[in-house]
């Protein structure tokens, strides 16, 4: 029977590494499919992985209907069968129950991949949306770590180097902004719970070990969150 599964993890723990090489697996096998991503790292319409895999998919948009994209590609003679979503944190509510419905009535398998929390550990809509009607979620088995050595469990959001609890949800990384240099640039790191909550990134880390006023049991001590507002664009 076909399913609605969701792949989960934090960032960097192989989640599009593993939606290609499912592409890749079922497309071996004779199967027919389509790839969607949304806000991936490489740009637009692409599926790509940090290790450098990298293929076409179809763009999620606001007003993308998953439903009546493949009631037309199988109108028009395309077999599919199965369904690969990342990114899938950031499609709408409305388009997960889209996904399930194929699922339920026309028999297509759809693997989703994606985060279930933002910087503020507070979860996407989408991701919510699945972990409600998804028949399995599964956690990735590959763990990111945090700077400290320690499993990773928070994606936390840093603008010029410093972390910031505050914000839009949705702000791509790795974006250097306006040509003037004003812009800040966000980036996005893996912190376990407790340096999480102690607002202690890897350069806050690498900053008060550099002090000579802190000892070494006090690594942890971290300065106040940066709640300023960012400038770049969602």
């Amino acid at each position: 029977m076909a399913e609605l599964v969701f792949f989960t993890g934090t960032m960097d723990c192989g989640k599009s590494t593993l939606a290609l090489q499912m592409d890749h697996t079922h497309h071996q096998r004779g199967r027919g499919g389509l790839l969607f991503t949304q806000h991936d790292r490489s740009g637009e319409a692409v599926l790509s992985s940090r290790l450098g895999l990298t293929k076409g998919a179809l763009e999620v948009n606001d007003d993308l209907d998953f439903w009546e994209l493949v009631v037309q590609q199988r109108t028009n003679g395309r077999a599919i069968d199965y369904l690969i979503c990342d990114e899938a944190q950031f499609y709408r509510p409305e388009q997960i129950e889209q996904l399930a419905r194929l699922v339920d009535e026309m028999g297509i398998d759809v693997y989703a991949f994606g985060i279930t929390a933002d910087f503020r550990t507070e979860l996407f809509p989408g991701s919510r949306r699945l972990i409600e009607l998804a028949d399995r979620t599964e956690q990735l088995q590959v763990r990111a770590l945090c700077w400290c050595g320690k499993p990773a469990t928070v994606n936390a959001r840093v603008v010029d180097g410093h972390m910031v609890v505050e914000g839009e949800q949705v702000v791509v990384g790795d974006v250097s902004g306006a040509e003037d240099g004003t812009a800040s640039v966000v980036e996005y790191e893996v912190l376990c719970r407790r340096h999480y909550m102690r607002r202690m990134n890897s350069a806050a880390a690498r900053s008060a070990s550099l002090s000579p006023e802190l000892l070494p049991f006090d690594l942890d001590l971290c300065p106040l969150p940066v709640t300023e507002g960012i400038q770049a664009q969602p």
